[in-house]
């Protein structure tokens, strides 16, 4: 999704062109297709080699449980694209710009991190065409304006991190509780731009049970657990509270750092597939509970996704809304409906209900809302880019 380290060699060309290219090409130029089928042992891809530009990875779940699919720049680490949480007998279109290089690819059976993975070679071949004229222009706005949304939620990251971590290293639990679900809302509406920094994400937003054998526990997660502990108890000794209030500020600080640089840009089909990610990852951690455990403040969780992913949409608007105006029509719709369903259980400012108070049957309408609003949105990439 980015073109720096961590999201990568997408789209490596000069920041300018890249701009006005968005990595794209005009209709005509012949896009390709990489067939994946995902089992639970296994990962088929149809080809090794693919012809540099748009590539589109055509993933088919053919396994008994959920499934990922990720493209990674050749160390294995920074993530290119993902799609994530794709159900048994379920299908998803993964739009990439690959500019030539090797990649990996890996699918994830069961979503739990062990993946199967495949080498990947884009050859110079397949460069796409320069797209030129209104959709050049509006590629770049939507980039630029895209851009600027991601720096302003992480500057307010960055301000109400450092007013958390005072108040977390100084032993006030009360402040630190009332500016925990706050905080996180601008991580969480930028996530899949933080994500493909893959090595911020495990300092700042890894779960316990997530957590690797002799791996330390750092960030959001291990705050919320010493802030509302289990019942059988939970402390640390005040060293680990001043570490982990001093890493939540480092490494946001790092991750603001990163955005912030002159050379960072985002393009088009990263912002398309990562309000696609947003739902993905509500679908897979935040509609269980399993996101905020300790705290029950999912709903702060799944609002942030959900502005998330709409701002990304409205800036391929105007891109989208001539392409295909069915689409964006839906999206406004379903958009609306999801925000319905919301804000009948409060607000940010005002504060939510605490998701162990929701009832069964609230939980599955705000499942199945988010549900009908993901597959249009899966759509929204292509739309834009192809």
């Amino acid at each position: 999704m980015i073109t720096r380290s961590g999201w990568a060699r997408a789209c490596a060309v000069p920041v300018a062109a890249l701009l006005l290219a968005a990595c794209t090409g005009e209709p005509g130029v012949r896009d390709v297709t990489v067939s994946v089928t995902s089992t639970d042992d296994a990962c088929a891809v149809s080809r090794s080699s693919t012809p540099a530009g748009n590539v589109v990875f055509s993933l088919k779940n053919d396994g008994s449980q959920a499934t990922g699919f990720r493209v990674y720049e050749q160390d294995g680490t920074a993530v290119v694209a993902a799609v994530e949480n794709v159900g048994p007998g379920a299908s998803s279109d993964l739009v990439v710009n690959l500019t030539a290089g090797d990649y990996v690819t890996a699918c994830d059976p069961g979503m739990d991190g062990d993946e199967i993975r495949r080498e990947l070679t884009a050859t110079e071949a397949g460069a796409a065409a320069t797209p030129t004229g209104e959709h050049a222009e509006a590629l770049h706005t939507a980039s630029a304006d895209y851009l600027a949304y991601v720096r302003a939620e992480i500057d307010t990251l960055m301000h109400k991190t450092e007013a958390f971590a005072e108040a977390l290293a100084s032993g006030d639990d009360e402040t630190a509780k009332a500016m925990y679900a706050d905080s996180r809302v601008h991580w969480l509406r930028i996530e899949p731009i933080a994500a493909h920094f893959g090595d911020l994400v495990p300092l700042l937003d890894l779960r316990e049970a997530d957590l690797g054998p002799n791996e330390q526990w750092l960030g959001w997660h291990h705050a919320e657990k010493l802030l509302w502990p289990p019942a059988e108890g939970y402390t640390v000794d005040q060293a680990t509270r001043a570490e982990l209030a001093d890493r939540l500020v480092s490494d946001t600080a790092n991750l603001q750092s990163r955005v912030s640089a002159g050379d960072f840009t985002v393009e088009a089909f990263q912002i398309g597939n990562g309000a696609k990610e947003l739902l993905d990852d509500v679908a897979a951690t935040k509609i269980t509970g399993d996101e905020e455990i300790w705290s029950g403040t999912d709903l702060w969780d799944i609002q942030a996704s959900i502005d998330g992913a709409r701002r990304a949409f409205e800036s391929l608007k105007p891109v989208v809304i001539d392409r295909d105006p069915k689409l964006v029509a839906e999206l406004d719709e379903r958009f609306a409906a999801a925000q319905s369903v919301l804000s009948a259980h409060g607000s940010i400012a005002e504060g939510f209900t605490l998701y162990p108070d929701l009832t069964s049957e609230q939980v599955l309408e705000l499942s199945r809302t988010i549900e009908a609003l993901s597959e249009p949105l899966s759509r929204l990439t292509a739309a834009a880019v192809l």
